[in-house]
């Protein structure tokens, strides 16, 4: 991906979104745009105009992570928005070889037996591996059955982002479609600027640019975040409706790929849900032919 266009598009995008009157400035009767000046940013930023005009047009080679952060500082940028200007920054310089995650791919990534015996053990919730691509690298028997839409059409290639935006059952499987696009989206964005160069990342942006436009527009919108804990609602066509908690651990032995584990409240009706997935996939897993999951 051009870093010089998601720096500029990114460093755009987060000035348009804070107002004058979020920032303590005058609002004024005469602004030709929906945010903040550059002019604005660069006072707040304490750095010359000249400058932030530079940084705007994508240069961050060599920027200083003082004044980084003291664009972060005006932007108003969240934890996640701070960290993925740092990764453009480090793309930028062309120091992130030593810092961003290896390259997974679903084809050559295999778990550990012992990771399996993890998985294995969760008995409660789904418990599953996934890369920054959203990729389904390995499944507890909850999880495959969880997301038995995903697998059911041999083209998501077990991933979800081109679950949620190719397939139509991710509409069903998704009450609040809207806020899972968001999230989806956002974790590519945030895997992009942590992981410039893989080529699997630029393909997928691609498929999906091209064949979705909820997420085209989405895409074009630069938002990132950090997608580690909370709660999401899901219909799942043979148990019905769940909500479910989820924490998501980053796992220290494999940089990169993220452990997640869903859980429902105890004594709820999304718990009795789960133990209903869980008879339901023994009962699929009893009546699939030999070899076949």
């Amino acid at each position: 991906m051009d870093n010089q266009a998601e720096v500029r598009e990114f460093l755009t995008s987060r000035r348009a979104k804070i107002t004058p009157e979020r920032a303590g400035l005058p609002s004024g009767s005469r602004r030709r745009v929906p945010g903040l000046r550059r002019s604005e940013v660069a006072a707040l930023a304490d750095v010359s105009v000249e400058y932030y005009a530079k940084l705007e047009r994508g240069n961050l080679a060599g920027v200083s992570p003082a004044v980084l952060e003291s664009v972060a500082r005006a932007l108003q940028l969240d934890d996640a928005e701070r960290a993925h200007l740092l990764n453009l920054a480090q793309a930028a310089d062309g120091s992130d070889a030593l810092t961003r995650p290896r390259r997974r791919t679903a084809r050559s990534w295999t778990p550990h037996r012992s990771l399996r015996w993890v998985l294995d053990a969760v008995t409660a919730g789904p418990a599953f591996v996934r890369n920054g691509r959203m990729d389904l690298l390995a499944v507890n028997q909850l999880a495959r059955a969880f997301y038995a839409d995903v697998y059911a059409a041999a083209g998501n290639q077990a991933n979800l982002a081109r679950f949620q935006f190719l397939d139509p059952a991710s509409r069903r499987f998704y009450p609040d479609w809207e806020q899972a696009a968001d999230i989806a989206v956002a974790i590519l964005r945030t895997e992009a600027g942590r992981n410039p160069h893989d080529k699997d990342l630029h393909d997928l942006v691609g498929e999906l640019s091209t064949r979705s436009d909820d997420f085209r527009t989405r895409w074009g919108a630069h938002n990132v975040r950090h997608h580690g804990t909370g709660t999401k609602r899901f219909h799942h066509h043979a148990v019905g409706d769940l909500t479910l908690a989820y924490e998501g651990l980053e796992m220290a032995a494999e940089p990169g790929l993220t452990l997640t584990v869903y859980a429902a409240e105890p004594e709820s009706p999304s718990e009795e849900g789960l133990r209903l997935l869980a008879t339901w996939a023994a009962t699929q897993e009893a009546a699939a032919p030999a070899g076949q999951p």
